[in-house]
């Protein structure tokens, strides 16, 4: 069968891309920010990429398939020596209405073990009880359009120990002991367990009714998330991790192991190019709370905020630690000009007003655009745009 005809790498290639319709997506947020038309049902996640479960096309072409006829031109040399040929970032839009689930991500080592593992136990990829969708780890940050919240990382346990106190629950002094007497993490895994547990039901029940009655701030996010899933086990649980709140332009990263949920707003988030998720609440996906178990990190952290670098021409550029990725939002003031630099493959996104790839390609709200690193080119225009890269590494 013929290959369709495609544009020459050295040009930015125009993307059509795949909004996923989770129940936790809001009906009308991505709507207003692209100025498109609701469709009726939740818009979650606009995924801009070459992952399997929805790739971007050019053309007619997947955006995979496009980099495998190709991989020095399209994702150059080092990138392609460092991650084969494959894209190793996947770029998103979130558009979050109700809280995600509690989850957390494998190790590099952890998620190629459960991959083989599934396999080997003939668990079909599309079966709701699968659990590793591909062999690969899944960092991410997510940077707020605006303001965003969500929980990231344990609390110290004795932050813990005083928020459990202050809902007045009877029977929860057994746990807040163990918090504030325990090793740290020796303690969070424990309470974490017993919380999760079929044994903790009648004390979750008394827990959801404080938090719904409650009215202390501190308490406030918690109360959301008993009121969008009455009944579940993660409500409780989540008492155990930080809250945090991002405001535009502000970015969090997430490392393995680390639990973590989303609770609201807008943001583009930007990972490597994994669907690995391990859940144990807050979803009506599939939970694996013994693997979840087994690969979170329980040793109490701080939300990891990536403060960007900024240029005169009004470049914000995010560089967390992990090789697969690298972030740069654009103010574009319509004097300003980016030179975008081959040699790396490069996705740009607009947001906002109007974005200009070289003399002909020209972004909306919600298009994006593939650069090949065969290509370089100039971005310019009046509005917001996001251009995602691989990170630093060495081969």
């Amino acid at each position: 069968m013929p290959q369709p005809d495609l544009p020459p790498a050295s040009a930015p290639m125009r993307l059509a891309t795949t909004v996923r319709p989770y129940d936790w997506g809001s009906v009308t947020a991505l709507p207003r920010l692209f100025g498109t038309e609701p469709t009726g049902k939740p818009q979650a996640e606009l995924w801009m990429g070459a992952h399997p479960g929805a790739p971007s096309t050019v053309g007619d072409v997947p955006l995979g398939d496009l980099i495998a006829r190709d991989p020095a031109g399209t994702l150059g040399e080092r990138t392609a020596a460092r991650f084969g040929a494959e894209l190793p970032y996947l770029l998103k839009v979130l558009a979050i209405e109700r809280p995600l689930s509690l989850q957390v991500h494998p190790t590099s080592e952890q998620a190629a073990a459960g991959f083989a593992d599934e396999n080997a136990r003939g668990i079909a990829l599309g079966d709701f009880a699968r659990t590793y969708k591909d062999a690969s780890h899944k960092p991410e940050m997510v940077c707020a359009l605006t303001p965003f919240h969500g929980l990231c990382g344990f609390r110290a346990p004795a932050s813990a120990a005083g928020l459990l106190d202050r809902l007045g629950v009877p029977g929860l002094r057994p746990w807040i002991d163990t918090l504030i007497g325990g090793e740290p993490a020796r303690a969070v895994r424990t309470v974490f367990a017993e919380m999760l547990g079929d044994a903790a039901r009648p004390l979750r029940d008394l827990i959801e009714r404080a938090l719904l009655d409650s009215d202390e701030p501190e308490l406030a996010a918690y109360g959301d998330i008993a009121r969008a899933y009455p009944g579940d086990p993660g409500i409780t649980a989540a008492l155990l991790l930080n809250h945090v709140e991002l405001l535009p332009g502000q970015a969090l990263y997430l490392g393995a192991g680390v639990p973590h949920a989303y609770l609201g707003g807008i943001g583009v988030e930007i990972m490597a190019n994994s669907d690995n998720v391990l859940r144990c609440g807050l979803t009506s996906k599939h939970v694996d709370v013994p693997e979840l178990m087994r690969v979170v990190d329980f040793g109490p952290s701080e939300p990891f905020l990536v403060e960007p670098e900024r240029d005169p021409a009004g470049a914000y550029d995010y560089r967390p630690p992990a090789p697969e990725f690298a972030l740069t939002r654009y103010e574009l003031a319509g004097e300003s000009t980016h030179e975008l630099a081959g040699g790396v493959p490069r996705i740009v996104l607009c947001v906002e007003g109007g974005a200009r790839l070289g003399d002909d390609l020209t972004l909306r709200p919600g298009e994006s655009a593939f650069v090949a690193a065969a290509a370089s080119t100039r971005l310019s225009g009046k509005g917001t745009a996001y251009g995602a890269r691989p990170g630093a590494f060495t081969v």
